[in-house]
């Protein structure tokens, strides 16, 4: 790796990781800084796992120490992780050029939603077991394919199930790190993974969300979304080849 790819992906995973803390949809940016990175699409897809996978591994042990969980995650995890592996595998058969295409396209729609996000109930619907492996199986098939946006997905679908918003969280990242897992799994099989950016953008992810806990006690949401949203539409340009 250069020196620019690897201050580009440091940066760039501080940035991401601070958002991700804020405002949530990291991986909006960090697919296509990976691209821009000379990473190619599938790998970067790959790659970008790892940062997910310490971060939310992290998250989980934080809820855990607070005390916080459900053992109703285990009846979550089951149709999540088969959907994750359909996924991973679906999406790993695109080729670089199409999957950057397909990503791009599907930035600005994930990004409206995580903006202008569905209202959560309080108590929620409590779904039969039948429902919940559908919606959750669904769930962890995009996850595995795609990643962005999943936690959003998560978290209204686990408020729907009967899950309150706090337990919903712990348990979104306990999923996320499953759902990472499995799909980072099929990615390495396939050769889809370069380890030195990976670990670069993994750094600057965990440091980011760190920062990220602190700013969002000050309000920075108010200053992270625009730059989120302007970030997002110009990766989505580049990946769909507008310029």
């Amino acid at each position: 790796m250069e020196i620019w790819q690897i201050a580009v992906l440091a940066l760039g995973g501080i940035l991401a990781g601070t958002i991700n803390s804020i405002a949530g949809g990291a991986s909006l940016l960090t697919v296509p800084l990976l691209v821009l990175a000379g990473v190619p699409g599938n790998a970067a897809n790959g790659s970008n796992r790892l940062g997910v996978i310490t971060s939310s591994a992290a998250a989980a042990l934080e809820f855990r120490r607070k005390g916080v969980h459900d053992p109703r995650v285990w009846t979550v995890l089951s149709p999540v992780v088969v959907g994750s592996l359909v996924g991973s595998l679906l999406v790993s058969q695109l080729s670089d050029t199409t999957f950057e295409r397909v990503f791009g396209f599907l930035m600005v729609p994930i990004l409206i939603l995580s903006i202008r996000r569905p209202p959560v109930p309080q108590g929620g619907d409590r779904w039969p077991l039948g429902i919940k492996i559908i919606v959750f199986f669904g769930i962890g098939m995009y996850g595995g394919a795609f990643q962005a946006g999943i936690g959003l997905l998560l978290i209204v679908a686990l408020s729907r199930a009967g899950l309150d918003l706090v337990t919903a969280n712990s348990v979104k990242v306990i999923v996320n790190v499953a759902v990472s897992l499995v799909a980072l799994a099929v990615f390495v099989s396939h050769g889809f993974f370069e380890l030195a950016p990976a670990v670069t953008l993994a750094a600057g992810f965990t440091i980011g969300g760190a920062i990220g806990a602190n700013v969002s006690v000050r309000g920075g949401e108010r200053v992270i979304r625009p730059v989120m949203i302007a970030a997002v539409i110009a990766f989505s340009g580049r990946l769909l080849g507008l310029y």
